[in-house]
């Protein structure tokens, strides 16, 4: 009796669950050649320089570098902050800049240690100029150098002589142009000039400058002069704001347009383009995660829109210069409980899509949305940090990447019935209905659609039945491959959940949780016969769960 009630209650739950899913259907045109779609993906970035020299930090960026190699970058604070290169939270020194009896001194080691770590895994500088270097900071008597930031105090304070302008301008040009001519003579002219270099961190915010800013425009000038002393061809740009920059950006863009060059006395500064940041804004509510995918995107709309209005500038590249769903890697709390589990993977899909969607709509040349997130070493497992690996486990968001990387590079047009509309985003975020999108590329010789099912709440829901048509006239059958990410693929998070969240595993459970995070495949590649020129397909996908189907085509 107990097992034919059991069996009842199982066949009830099933039929609920089937009575709760529902149905999308998503249409993609494998007629068309498609259009160039960048792979701004490729731009990562974090506080703390001198992780990367560490174990977990090189085999992160060896997982970096495979993605798309020499074309990954890395952006970090602190390259010119001085100290002996110990990390911290939200802290990194190289001791690039101090002074002997008042004359400068150069030290390039902890740089050029850091810089070949990238380079020898397939990874290449973004390069920030700043912060202020000890003997160079013009803070007042008394202010202590290195901030006291921990994450286990809220309300921590960054505050530190690091963010004052320069007691002497012409010095910290010179700080630049040595820089330059030594990465020039160290790696060669042909591999710098295709670097990026810009100037400082959101300084358009007090707790990173301490200065106006008509004084970041002055340390901005100094900075790109000295650049292009040593290398006239360097690709510079800037000033990457927090947000879109609002009036601080709108006084750079004249600066740099028509204002009088500080450093030159010429009019406008070099730039070849431009970067702000956009951030997300979760909240905790009625026990569960809500994120604010919204926010995000309004500020990434704004930032094109006001680049975009300036004719002198809206064909220069863009970078998001930190693209992410909040503000602080380092920090901690219930608000940020998203980040090791698969609503983080989701809410990477969704936004990446509609980064492509608003460079549309404004016209402007976007490049690169760098991911601020990167490892914190010897931390506790899944501590709750922003970051794509722990203690060499990579977590489910990675797996966005490399399913990014997978995709040709050119955009296919590509409908969804469950996909929530731009304008509907921005306005309102993804609250009631999910968003059921959809992104599909090609190349000679295959078709990738990558299909995500998102929801701002962090609370369980029905999963989508998905009807995949795929348009393609006079094909018969294709070999088909469908990666996925959920609860039980690609989510090493999950597997140490079912572990019982062991403090520290052993050697085996270590390894099963490293194979637990890489990407997987939902079952062995299948041979698909397509009727009438179309291709169909069907599957399940669970709420916060994203699939990557990739359709090989017969030579």
């Amino acid at each position: 009796m107990r097992c034919v009630l059991t069996c009842v209650l199982v066949l009830l739950a099933a039929q609920s669950l089937a009575a709760e899913s529902f149905p999308v259907r998503v249409e993609v045109d494998g007629r068309s050649a498609g259009t160039p779609l960048m792979p701004i993906w490729r731009f990562f970035g974090a506080d703390e320089p001198n992780y990367a020299t560490m174990k977990d930090g090189r085999t992160l960026l060896r997982e970096l570098g495979v993605l798309r190699p020499r074309d990954v970058w890395f952006r970090a604070h602190n390259l010119l902050t001085s100290g002996d290169g110990t990390p911290a939270f939200k802290w990194g020194s190289t001791n690039a800049y101090t002074e002997a009896g008042g004359v400068p001194q150069y030290d390039w080691r902890i740089v050029d240690r850091i810089f070949d770590t990238y380079l020898a895994h397939g990874v290449r500088p973004y390069v920030e100029l700043g912060f202020m270097p000890e003997a160079l900071s013009a803070a007042p008597p008394g202010v202590p150098y290195q901030h006291a930031w921990r994450p286990t105090i809220s309300g921590a304070s960054l505050a530190g002589g690091w963010a004052y302008p320069p007691k002497d301008y012409q010095r910290w040009s010179d700080l630049c142009f040595e820089l330059t001519r030594h990465l020039v003579q160290r790696y060669g002219e042909a591999e710098v000039r295709g670097w990026w270099f810009e100037t400082w961190n959101e300084a358009n915010l007090a707790v990173y400058w301490k200065g106006t800013p008509e004084e970041f425009y002055k340390l901005h000038d100094f900075a790109i002069a000295g650049v292009r002393r040593a290398l006239p061809t360097a690709r510079v740009g800037g000033p990457d704001t927090a947000g879109h920059g609002g009036a601080f950006m709108e006084g750079f863009l004249d600066h740099v347009t028509q204002g009088t060059n500080y450093a030159t006395g010429e009019t406008g500064t070099p730039t070849d383009f431009l970067a702000f940041h956009a951030k997300g804004s979760p909240s905790f509510v009625d026990g569960h995660v809500r994120m604010g995918i919204k926010e995000q995107l309004t500020t990434i709309d704004q930032g094109f829109r006001m680049i975009a209005s300036r004719p002198a500038l809206r064909a220069k590249p863009i970078v998001i210069g930190e693209s992410d769903p909040e503000g602080c890697a380092a920090c901690q709390g219930p608000k940020l409980g998203y980040r090791n589990g698969t609503m983080y993977s989701s809410y990477t899909a969704a936004s990446f899509a509609r980064k492509h969607e608003l460079a549309a709509r404004h016209g402007v040349n976007l490049q690169g949305a760098l991911t601020w997130a990167f490892e914190f070493e010897d931390q506790p497992y899944f501590a709750g940090f922003r970051q794509l690996a722990s203690n060499g486990i990579d977590l489910p968001v990675l797996n966005v990447f490399r399913m990014f990387a997978r995709m040709p590079e050119r955009r296919l047009p590509a409908t969804s019935t469950g996909q929530r509309a731009l304008d509907d985003v921005l306005a309102n975020g993804v609250r009631e209905l999910p968003d059921v999108g959809v992104l599909a590329t090609r190349g000679p010789d295959e078709i990738a659609v990558l299909v995500w099912h998102y929801h701002d709440d962090d609370v369980a829901g029905p999963e989508a039945n998905i009807e995949l048509v795929i348009n393609a006239p006079g094909l018969r059958t294709a070999r088909v491959s469908h990666w996925r990410i959920d609860d039980r693929h690609s989510n090493a998070y999950a597997a140490w959940q079912r572990m019982g969240s062991p403090l520290a595993p052993d050697q085996a459970g270590y390894d099963a949780l490293r194979a637990a995070g890489q990407l997987a495949q939902l079952g062995a590649p299948t041979d698909v016969n397509a009727k009438g020129g179309k291709l169909r397909l069907e599957f399940a996908l669970p709420r916060q769960a994203v699939s990557l189907l990739v359709v090989t085509l017969p030579r």
